[in-house]
């Protein structure tokens, strides 16, 4: 049975590899962790699903930030790897372009793979719907036929004025290339340069009184103009690029490389090693010393002059090295990020990192944080979260009413619901947590402390304060500084921002009871009259 705990919940594709490491299964998921996890979960498989699970011997993952992503990760993964366990269509390797044949007349349709017959396509789609949708709407705009051979009388499409009817002669051949031309600049993605030039034919046809051909040339503006802003084609892009993360934990890095080819994620390679000075450039030299580098890298920081003509040598023509700040890069970079956090970065690592943060003695692997929610001093409510090893523990929640404390008092809030958890689990002997959050500062934090004593629990207990993140520490007087970057703020954030939930959602349940009393309805009375 695989522990399938430490997967993320987010979308991306998930690899079955069999002991010899092969890549014997890649599917997509909406929620990786419940998709994976259903795989070894399940009793009534049929039997080529029986067969994978018994065959997969690793799992891994690949992050995305959406499920459109996933699925077109997943296409190019299943055609780059044929895993022994996808199915195999060959008649459907691709997703579906969008197809302008080459004909005198050309036909607009759908084409499943690139043509080699001189048509053009544009896409791949990866939803059918809307590949229909702008198939219908180009069609009604620019009047393209779509029949696979040109009939000898005119169909219903034209008298429904969808079509321009070259069958019959209705228009020239050099006027439906024109129409053929605008119908390929929109499906490019280049409608404001569509837009410009329709603007200034319909000028030109109002300023010589052609009236109908100026309304129609209005029509196609405002239709252009509307698809210009839901249109959703994925774009193959020319260049291939690797994109380079990294993070450094406990004196080692751990660093992924994700391959983008023609815009589409195709496969991530994932190493970790002791960390030294210069380690990202001694990375790259032996890591394109025996492979062809792309044609663009994308790194976190700067790396040695050198290192592009290196790579472009290697290459055999110049390789581009971009540090991206903003933009589809820098989300790609993120990207990356993500998913060596799911890859490395797991719950050990956030644990390990917070302790050495805070200079605790011992890992912090049970936690819980307390918080404080109310408005404006009534349905005054606290909060307890639990993570265990790094992950919320739900099922040891805990939320509390305020008993002992008059008004808006978070202080004492804080000192009561902290006393009354410690002195329960006291008495019933259960374990204590590790490291003890609350969320406010040095005030909320010495209120905790006191409650603590009164205790005699000596467990380690810390403030994080909204505004500026600070992390309050008893007996010091100025917040600890964590890197705003590093996971140990980022997992008390975390933890900090989950306990906040609670106690929000459990504040909303009690001012909703009291404005809608539980009552019988009465029976209504008829009036006398």
């Amino acid at each position: 049975m695989f522990d399938t705990a430490t997967l993320p919940g987010n979308p991306g594709c998930y690899l079955f590899l069999d002991k010899e490491g092969t890549i014997i299964y890649v599917g997509k998921a909406k929620n990786l962790k419940k998709r994976v996890s259903s795989y070894f979960q399940k009793k009534d498989h049929d039997p080529k699903t029986r067969s994978l699970v018994a065959a997969i011997a690793r799992v891994s993952v690949m992050v995305t930030n959406t499920e459109t992503e996933a699925f077109l990760l997943e296409n190019n993964l299943i055609k780059k790897n044929q895993p022994k366990y996808n199915i195999d269509l060959k008649d459907a390797k691709r997703y579906a372009y969008i197809e302008l044949s080459n004909e005198p007349f050309p036909r607009i349709g759908i084409a499943r793979r690139t043509g080699t017959d001189g048509s053009t396509q544009f896409g791949p789609f990866v939803s059918a719907a809307e590949r229909d949708a702008l198939i219908h709407i180009i069609r009604k705009i620019f009047h393209l036929r779509s029949c696979r051979r040109l009939p000898k009388r005119a169909c219903l499409r034209y008298h429904m004025h969808t079509c321009s009817a070259p069958c019959i002669g209705a228009i020239s051949e050099e006027e439906y290339r024109r129409d053929v031309n605008r119908a390929a600049e929109l499906l490019k993605g280049k409608s404001a340069e569509l837009l410009l030039s329709l603007r200034e034919e319909m000028a030109g046809y109002s300023a010589h009184e052609e009236y109908e051909k100026a309304l129609t040339l209005r029509n196609q503006i405002i239709a252009v103009t509307h698809l210009a802003e839901r249109q959703h084609v994925e774009r193959p892009k020319e260049t291939d690029q690797d994109v380079i993360g990294y993070a450094i934990s406990d004196d080692t890095v751990y660093l992924m490389v994700f391959s983008v080819e023609k815009g589409l994620l195709s496969g991530k390679q994932e190493y970790s090693f002791d960390n030294r000075e210069d380690f990202l450039d001694e990375f790259l030299v032996q890591y394109y010393a025996d492979r062809v580098p792309p044609s663009e890298l994308i790194v976190p920081h700067e790396v040695d002059e050198a290192m592009a003509g290196y790579l472009s040598e290697r290459k055999g023509k110049a390789v581009q090295v971009t540090v991206p700040r903003i933009g589809e890069k820098k989300k790609l970079l993120d990207l990356v990020e993500k998913n060596l956090e799911h890859a490395f970065l797991r719950n050990d690592l956030k644990i390990r990192d917070l302790q050495a943060s805070l200079g605790l003695a011992d890992a912090p692997d049970v936690i819980e944080c307390f918080d404080i929610s109310h408005l404006s001093g009534t349905a005054m409510v606290g909060s307890m979260v639990q993570f265990r090893g790094g992950i919320p523990d739900k099922k040891n929640y805990r939320r509390f009413k305020i008993k002992t404390v008059e008004g808006v008092d978070d202080f004492a809030s804080i000192a009561e619901i902290v006393k009354r958890r410690y002195d329960r689990l006291i008495r019933e002997d259960a374990e204590l947590p590790d490291l003890i959050i609350i969320d406010g500062g040095k005030g909320q934090l010495s209120a905790a402390g006191e409650s603590l004593r009164d205790l005699d629990v000596t467990v380690p207990v810390i403030a994080i304060a909204k505004q500026e993140e600070d992390v309050y520490l008893p007996g010091e007087m100025l917040p600890r500084q964590l890197d705003k970057k590093g996971m140990a703020l980022h997992f008390i954030q975390e933890i900090r921002d989950e306990a906040h939930r609670f106690a929000i959602t459990y504040n909303r349940q009690l001012r909703k009871k009291a404005v809608i009393p539980e009552t019988k309805p009465k029976k209504s009375r008829k009036k006398d009259t």
